[in-house]
């Protein structure tokens, strides 16, 4: 009989708090000047965030001119403790040890080095020499979803508990001045954070007492035709993001038949789900789901509630709201978020008590 993959233990991560107000008054005000500033203050405002997290503050250093190569030195430094932090709060919270881990896979389109994270977390966390990595990068905002479908694989066909880290370092990637809307909103928005899960073969709960999630389903929907709206570009001065106002009309068109249809597989519907935790691309995209899945006002709190005190963490977030809410006891949790493609990734999570 395969044993169903549990998400037993989760692990978080993140720098220093800092207000959204602080970062706009102490630099990004300077930043742009002009009718930018006027747009990008605008955006700022709106943004949903309060506070965010900064592993290179733009209050103590301006990134924006640094070269690409300088930036991915800076990244492994900054990564490594956070990813570690991570790491390690989940096997605890999984209670067990890293030493029992089949599978290490880092998902991150933040930074790229070899040795990379991976390879030192394998180090410093004392893996098995014979412990399987893999690192998944560039697929941006969603890549928490297939990386938990790797994991949660490898965990049926192996046997062996493995553990997903999502590790995101936005800050050093902030860009000159720009009068694209598209790049305020990034710079509005994103910040810093590690989020660890360790998936193991059955087990009601976590080390912590606090419910495990069975990995019911993963599922994805990819339209190709609308890839250039959501880009990630390696420039010589970091990554830079683009960012087309048509994103939240694509979704609309394709959330519900996709989340839909996935739930049918496992008879469901939509009023079975008490657990959303939907990436908040911004204010904006969460208010669409709302509106397309005909979702009661508090449904999406615990994503608008991530937004507010971290921001849009690219990959990690989606775990954060997952922790959020299995403290909860939620039954039924959707794990939904977006990003390149476009492409539209969920999992189904079920409690074990």
């Amino acid at each position: 009989m395969v044993t169903a993959p549990v998400l037993a233990g989760v692990g978080v991560a993140a720098p220093a708090p800092v207000r959204q107000s602080d970062l706009w008054d102490g630099f990004f005000a300077d930043h742009y000047d002009g009718a930018g500033r006027v747009v990008a203050k605008r955006v700022f405002a709106n943004a949903g965030v309060v506070t965010r997290h900064a592993a290179v503050s733009p209050l103590l250093e301006d990134v924006s001119g640094w070269s690409t190569a300088k930036r991915m030195e800076r990244y492994l430094v900054e990564a490594l403790p956070l990813g570690k932090e991570a790491a390690c709060t989940a096997l605890a919270d999984a209670g067990i040890g890293a030493d029992e881990l089949g599978l290490l896979a880092v998902c991150s389109c933040t930074g790229y080095v070899t040795p990379g994270l991976d390879i030192m977390l394998a180090r410093d966390l004392e893996l098995a020499a014979g412990c399987q990595r893999l690192f998944v990068g560039h697929m941006g905002c969603y890549a928490a979803l297939p990386g938990l479908a790797a994991a949660a694989d490898f965990v049926v066909v192996r046997g062996r508990p493995g553990l997903l880290l999502c590790a995101e370092l936005a800050s050093l990637h902030v860009q000159p001045p720009t009068v694209d809307t598209g790049q305020m909103v990034a710079h509005a928005l994103f910040s810093d954070a590690a989020a660890a899960v360790v998936v193991m073969p059955g087990g009601p709960t976590s080390g912590s007492g606090v419910a495990g999630y069975e990995v019911r389903d993963v599922a994805s929907l990819t339209d190709t035709a609308t890839a250039d709206q959501m880009t990630w570009d390696v420039t010589d001065l970091g990554f830079r993001m683009g960012l087309s106002p048509r994103v939240p009309e694509t979704l609309a068109a394709h959330v519900r038949p996709f989340v839909s249809e996935l739930l049918a597989r496992h008879g469901l519907g939509l009023a079975d789900v008490d657990g959303w935790a939907v990436h908040p691309g911004g204010p904006h995209i969460l208010d669409v789901v709302e509106r397309e899945l005909e979702l009661p006002p508090q449904a999406l709190d615990a994503s608008r509630e991530v937004l507010a005190d971290h921001g849009n963490c690219s990959s990690p977030t989606v775990l954060l709201i997952v922790d959020v809410l299995r403290r909860t006891g939620y039954e039924h949790v959707l794990a939904l978020a977006f990003g390149p493609g476009l492409t539209l990734y969920a999992a189904l999570l079920q409690a074990r008590r």
